[in-house]
């Protein structure tokens, strides 16, 4: 039997899908004690699905709105707006219009009410939708009342409503409409409630927005809100604004905005103790509902009462420590330029085969340097190698360490881990070593291959325990370990002393460029190669023309060995793969797909380089790199001798040179290897998701990607599997996807990114860290997702970040802009190697700079200039 109306003390808060997000909030605060809120009911959902009977027209609209992309705006507003009419134009039934108007004689029919949209997809905690349906308030009268619950049921389908369901992946048939109809109250203040900083996310203090009368001059902006800072039950900060206009309600119904005397319009809307008073009710309403809160609520004659309660959505997750002591948290995404949100499997491994303990938080991964900073000295050798390699990290650390009160300082002769790279011997130059070294890899990536294949079941997974041991080894080795800082030092040390010596700027940039194995900057070579066997065969590159712009989900290598000249190009293709076919955007996460999965992915780059290059061009750019590092060594030896003591000068810089130049390429090395092992990994354990598909246990094999690998290891063992706990996975990855890490997080929740201290800028230049040196003017690309690359000579990339996967794309472009990255991540890294101007940890820049826009990019001075 449907029921079309619940009072409030009826609701619970499972009955979400009856009454919508905001409805089982009201529900709920009306059952806490000490909370007052005005009286009233939900028009549930079951109502909403009634009309939509008596409008089947609506039902033929959908489909076309569905397929529409947020871009498609007039489309997209003119099939909303003839949901919308619809919606009004239908009649309520009268058994409908019936319980409603009962509902309202038992609450008082002349009394006036707030009516409010709930959707079920409204104020859930993965997603608020606030703002996104009509209120409408001081409605008075059973038609009147009846008239705005069918508003409420348009609103649905606003342009802004629509716009945000597409872009957050939500089904407009899956998202029903209930209506809120509740007494109004009739305030002297109103506002806003944050129960964590919704500026700095920090949970421990709570923000208070006040202003006179109705709530909705905060809401529309008409006014600037006076705003209360409390933390532990102390007011710590207040600003009051200048209020000069409010809105109360009419006695007939309705709303009017009123000029405020002047005389009151400095005045505070709450006094200090009312602030208090609000916020230790608005911590009990967030106990209640185990997370940061979004209240509104109103001062009466009677005290506070709270009219709605959702959940912030907006803030990042805090690792969970549990000890109740301070921590400070390093995102780990910004050093591996790959700050998207993982899935757990991808996080559980990487977890796995870090060597140091990582910290799980909005799907993304984190470190803990709290006891670093508080030793004396390891802070500082901490803080030395942030400045270096991204001063963001540094100036965000700096900031807390400010304060004083957030970290308990050890002894000076207490035990701390060492920055990496702090205690390395020296190593002399010698290629023998590095070659060693990748001996080594490849052999254990053969054993593993070799070795893999036996193993099924609760075997494989602890095979793959051990082999993360033997990944371990390998890393920790202390050849490995360093040659890699010996490059990393070498690196700083040249630009220190050829600054100081010479005047110049970044003259490592030039002397790194196409250093010996560098298996990410061959990479972006190698495709090149390819292109010179594909280039030839008019066939071939019509047919991957065609698949570039339609797409192709079958076989592609075996769809070009049936082409003339596709054997060759096949077999070039399958060569490029076998040696980096596992790479791919986002890599870190075992989860992504990698090329040799999806090899089309590729397409678009190879053909750029079939139409922008002539044959041989990967040896000419390797080759030109190697003249252009030779002759700056040359010059800068040169200029070094004919200073005082400049035959020493000269020979340490010689010694430096030839370290980093035997030593850089392998950087790259290490991880190469664990993305290897990764793919290795991933296809034994789809295998085993294979069979868990067949025996009916999961209902798709990407389902494993939603489970550790504990976890799925329990499943193999058990075949039973958590079909709900998957469900609130990906519900859950869909929420991360939306948030963006901070550099910085403390235990407190608050996010801390840091700036750029600097004054020596152009006006309104963009400011970034230099990276790689030189000056290019060119077209900026702004670019999110390299399949949708579409480059030409000499434009400039900008983009989020850029993991080695992106490095085919740089043989293309003339200088590069990322949102993230240091001075020794992989961007930087391959940028230097290319000769490329870079500037990376630009905030903001994919929005700041405009696709087409013509750009100057300062790679040694470390800013952009915006030209039209």
């Amino acid at each position: 039997m449907r029921c079309y109306v619940l009072g409030f003390h009826e609701i619970d808060p499972t009955q979400v899908a009856v009454v919508g997000g905001k409805g089982a909030h009201l529900g709920a605060l009306s059952r806490l004690e000490g909370i007052p809120v005005p009286p009233g009911f939900c028009v549930t959902t079951d109502a909403f699905q009634r009309i939509l009977a008596e409008a089947p027209s609506i039902d033929a609209l959908l489909d076309p709105l569905s397929r529409l992309k947020p871009a498609d705006r007039e489309q997209l507003r003119a099939l909303s707006a003839e949901v919308r009419r619809t919606l009004e134009e239908t009649a309520i039934p009268d058994e409908l219009a019936a319980a409603i108007t009962d509902a309202l004689a038992q609450s008082g029919a002349q009394a006036a009410y707030a009516v409010r949209s709930s959707a079920t997809a409204e104020d859930l905690p993965t997603a608020s939708f606030a703002g996104q349906q009509d209120t409408y308030l001081n409605v008075v009268g059973a038609a009147a009342i009846l008239q705005h619950v069918r508003r409420c049921w348009a609103s649905l389908f606003t342009e802004r409503a629509v716009t945000y369901r597409l872009r957050n992946g939500f089904d407009h048939r899956k998202v029903r409409m209930a209506v809120v109809v509740q007494r109004m109250a009739f305030p002297q203040a109103s506002g806003i409630l944050f129960t964590a900083d919704p500026v700095t996310s920090n949970r421990k203090i709570a923000s208070v927005e006040a202003s006179f009368g109705l709530g909705e001059t905060l809401v529309s902006g008409l006014v600037n809100a006076d705003i209360y800072k409390v933390r532990d039950g102390e007011l710590i900060d207040r600003t009051i604004a200048t209020k000069h206009r409010a809105i109360h309600a009419l006695p007939g119904g309705g709303t009017r905005e009123e000029a405020i005397a002047p005389e009151r319009q400095q005045q505070p809307a709450l006094t200090d103790a009312q602030v208090v008073r609000l916020v230790e009710l608005g911590r009990r309403i967030e106990a209640h509902f185990g997370r940061p809160q979004d209240i509104e609520w109103c001062l009466t004659d009677d005290g506070f009462q709270f009219v709605q309660s959702r959940p912030i959505t907006t803030l990042f997750p805090i690792p969970a420590a549990g000890d109740g002591e301070n921590h400070v948290y390093l995102s780990v995404g910004h050093q591996q330029m790959m700050t998207d949100a993982m899935k757990p499997l991808g996080l559980s491994l990487f977890q796995l085969t870090a060597l140091r303990p990582m910290y799980e938080a909005g799907g993304r991964l984190f470190v803990d340097v709290t006891q670093a900073l508080a030793s004396p000295a390891i802070r500082a050798g901490l803080l030395e190698m942030m400045e270096k390699s991204d001063p963001l990290f540094r100036d965000a650390l700096q900031i807390l360490l400010n304060r004083g009160d957030f970290i308990r300082p050890l002894p000076d002769a207490s035990p701390g881990r060492l920055p990496a790279g702090a205690g390395s011997s020296p190593i002399e130059a010698d290629p023998a070593i590095v070659d060693a070294l990748i001996a080594r890899t490849q052999a254990s990536l053969a054993a593993l291959k070799r070795d893999i294949q036996t193993k099924t079941g609760s075997a494989l997974f602890d095979f793959i325990q051990e082999d993360i041991q033997e990944l371990k080894r390998l890393l920790l080795e202390p050849k490995s370990h360093q040659a890699i800082m010996a490059a990393i030092d070498a690196t700083w040390w040249l630009n220190e002393k050829l600054r100081a010596w010479l005047g110049e700027k970044n003259a490592a940039d030039t002397l790194t460029q196409s250093a010996p194995n560098n298996v990410t900057s061959e990479m972006g070579l190698a495709l090149l190669d390819v292109a010179d066997v594909v280039r030839p065969h008019p066939e071939v590159v019509a047919f991957l023309r065609q698949v570039d712009a339609d797409g192709f989900d079958g076989d592609l290598l075996d769809a070009l060995s049936r082409l003339p000249g596709g054997q060759e190009a096949r077999d070039a293709f399958q060569g490029y793969l076998d040696k980096y076919g596992m790479r791919c955007v986002g890599e870190i996460d075992i989860t992504k797909t990698r090329w040799s999965e999806r090899p089309a992915t590729l397409v678009p780059i190879l053909l750029g380089n079939i139409q922008g290059f002539e044959p041989g061009a990967g040896a000419r750019r390797f080759e030109q790199g190697r003249q252009a590092a030779w002759k700056k060594e040359q010059e800068v030896l040169e200029r070094l001798r004919a200073l005082p003591e400049g035959g020493a000068k000269a020979e340490e810089t010689k010694r430096m040179i030839d370290r980093v130049r035997t030593f850089i390429g392998y950087r790259e090395y290490p991880k190469y290897g664990i993305i290897n092992r990764y793919f290795i990994y991933k296809q034994a354990l789809l295998g085993e998701a294979e069979r868990l598909v067949q025996a009916h246990v999961l209902r798709e094999k990407e389902d494993s990607f939603f489970l550790t690998l504990q976890e799925l290891h329990e499943v193999v063992r058990t075949n039973r599997v958590d079909d709900a706990l998957i469900r609130q996975r990906k519900d859950t990855f869909r929420s991360y996807q939306a948030l963006t890490p901070p550099r910085v997080l403390t235990s407190d929740g608050e996010a801390i990114n840091g700036a750029y201290r600097r004054d020596d800028l152009p006006a309104g230049a963009l400011v970034g860290l230099a990276v790689s040196g030189g000056l290019i003017e060119g077209r900026a690309r702004v670019i999110l997702d390299m399949a949708d690359a579409d480059l030409e000579a000499g434009d400039i990339l900008v983009t989020a970040y850029t993991d080695p996967s992106w490095t085919p794309l740089f043989v293309a472009i003339k200088g590069l802009v990322t949102e993230v990255g240091g001075l020794m991540t992989h961007g930087a890294v391959i940028a230097r190697e290319y000769g490329l101007p870079a500037v990376v940890g630009v905030e903001q820049a994919t929005r700041r700079i405009r696709d087409g826009q013509r750009i100057r990019v300062h790679g040694t001075e470390g800013y952009i200039e915006l030209l039209s």
